[in-house]
């Protein structure tokens, strides 16, 4: 059960924040520079920027740089390496975040680089580290799961209730409300909170970053994937109520060289940049010839610290992406692994996905855009039983599931899980008196748990608090087998091949046009969502 704690509500400025367009300037080496003037609003300024290319609204840039603290009475960034000359023009957007916690965006600007100038005197330590900006073009917060009312201050506040919903009338003054953790925000302005059935509700008005944390790691999950997963808005970000997670190409961000012969350091260095999964050489590689670094960055949500449930109606309403070895996965981890490792303690995948557009299995199945997945684990891999908890839905020939929006469904009960697309029936997972355990072929672990005491339930391991993943991966050793054919181009490595990174980077004139790159600010490869809720039974 979840737990709820009494909250001071405080009331906040409804003051709006004006950010200042920052000065340009070319510096004398070529580079670019930007310069905000320090005010006491700003706790962090962020400059999203292309060279002779359009960022249209909160579009990510060619860079994407946060600064964190100012310099000499400014918020500076430089960039020696990007080459900028008079008459190319730097399309740009910036966001600020103020010391009240609000974002604040001047969109769509533009400045034709003249001759170097001498912008704002600063010092060795100008920020340039790309970082974690959140990207929305609106600065309201979403209001917690208001519970009860535990009391008011006598200045007019108002709390009513209506059957299935409780009504909260906030004014500007101190307030306390019981809140469900799982779903805090640490911002409250005066409004009127309608509190219904979900327990999370997100429709992606703005990236709440304290809800969807990202996962920094180059581990590849176990597969030896050939994306690594950071915080970077190229990679995930919300515009126009749409969370987007798109794969990019690490060349873009740190050039072709770094692959073969640079370090990838993801251990960060504070809390909210640091390494989350050492696994397989996950926080530190170094490339080489051969064994190249991660040739895609792309991103990985979870909800491990802010929402976790057991049992519920979770449904998520998302597009996925088409381009060959794009990997998305809408999936739910435990919180805690009460019967030991992967996959002793379950796992449950909403839904994942091939997003090659031509690709069949051995039998001349789809297996690519046009099929999604949903393999419920809690099951020894060698048991052969996988495919009692696992079952793939087609669409008809010529539609995939990268074309339009769907619905994607789990019921979790105590007794069962259900699982429905867009409504419809899918898959559904009964294991019987037995349980998960003995249908998952968890016998001789049964047998142990037995010897000490501790008799699994019918839904063990399905029986503790999970949370949400959302990623796209992209390759691996294990998702697309070598059986598959692919058309027009074959799959580019083995995997068994020791060097299957380097070897689907080499093919990279086949598969990345694939990805539509250069259309509609390269999305078509991005996974979109348009709402996560979760609900109580």
């Amino acid at each position: 059960m979840y737990q709820s704690l009494i909250l001071a509500l405080l009331a906040t400025c409804a003051c709006a924040y004006e950010v200042k367009n920052p000065d340009v300037s070319l510096r004398q080496d070529g580079g670019i520079k930007f310069a905000t003037a320090d005010e006491p609003e700003i706790s962090l300024v962020a400059y999203h920027y292309s060279v002779n290319k359009p960022v249209p609204n909160v579009a990510a840039g060619d860079y994407n740089v946060d600064v964190n603290s100012p310099t000499g009475g400014y918020w500076v960034h430089e960039n020696p390496s990007v080459v900028v000359v008079p008459g190319d023009i730097v399309n740009y957007w910036v966001h600020v975040i103020t010391t009240s916690g609000t974002g604040h965006n001047l969109l769509e600007q533009s400045w034709t680089a003249t001759a170097a100038t001498q912008a704002p005197p600063t010092d060795a330590t100008t920020t340039t580290v790309a970082s974690t900006t959140i990207v929305s073009p609106t600065t309201t917060l979403q209001t917690p799961v208001v519970t009860t009312i535990q009391s008011t201050a006598s200045t007019g506040t108002t709390a009513t209730t209506t059957q299935g919903s409780t009504t909260v009338t906030v004014p500007p003054v101190l307030v306390l409300v019981a809140v469900k953790i799982s779903n805090l925000r640490n911002v409250f302005t005066a409004r009127s909170v309608t509190v219904t059935n979900p327990h999370l509700e997100d429709t992606f008005d703005t990236f709440d970053l304290d809800v969807w944390e990202h996962e920094m790691t180059a581990g590849g999950g176990g597969n030896w994937e050939f994306q690594y997963y950071t915080n970077n808005r190229s990679n995930s970000y919300v515009r126009d109520n749409t969370l987007y997670i798109k794969p990019t190409l690490t060349s873009e961000k740190e050039g072709e060289a770094f692959l073969t012969s640079g370090t990838l350091n993801l251990w960060g260095a504070s809390p909210a940049d640091l390494c989350t999964g050492n696994n397989w050489w996950g926080c530190e590689r170094t490339g080489s010839f051969n064994n190249i670094l991660n040739p895609i960055q792309s991103a990985r949500l979870r909800t491990v610290n802010s929402f976790a449930f057991k049992h519920g109606r979770i449904e998520v309403f998302a597009q996925l992406p088409k381009g060959d070895w794009l990997w998305p996965a809408i999936w739910l981890l435990p919180k805690r692994n009460a019967y030991g490792g992967w996959p002793a303690s379950g796992e449950i995948d909403l839904v994942e996905s091939r997003g090659n557009r031509n690709l069949r299995a051995a039998d001349g199945t789809h297996v690519g855009a046009e099929q999604v997945g949903r393999p419920t684990l809690g099951t020894l891999l060698a048991s052969e039983r996988l495919s009692m908890t696992h079952n793939a839905k087609n669409l008809p020939d010529g539609q995939t599931f990268g074309d339009g929006f769907h619905n994607y469904t789990l019921v979790w009960t105590a007794d069962s899980l259900d699982f429905y697309l867009d409504g419809e029936p899918i898959l559904s997972v009964d294991p019987g008196a037995s349980g998960f355990f003995d249908y998952g072929g968890f016998e001789a672990l049964t047998l142990v748990f037995k010897i000490h005491g501790l008799i699994p339930q019918t839904s063990s391991p399905i029986r503790s608090r999970f949370y949400i993943i959302l990623n796209v991966a992209v390759g691996g050793t294990g998702y697309f087998s070598d059986s598959f054919t692919n058309s027009p181009n074959p799959k580019p490595w083995l995997n068994t091949s020791p060097t299957a990174a380097k070897d689907f980077y080499d093919a990279k004139a086949d598969w990345y046009p694939t990805w539509n790159p250069d259309t509609n600010n390269g999305e078509d490869a991005a996974m979109k969502i348009k709402s996560v809720r979760v609900y109580a039974l």
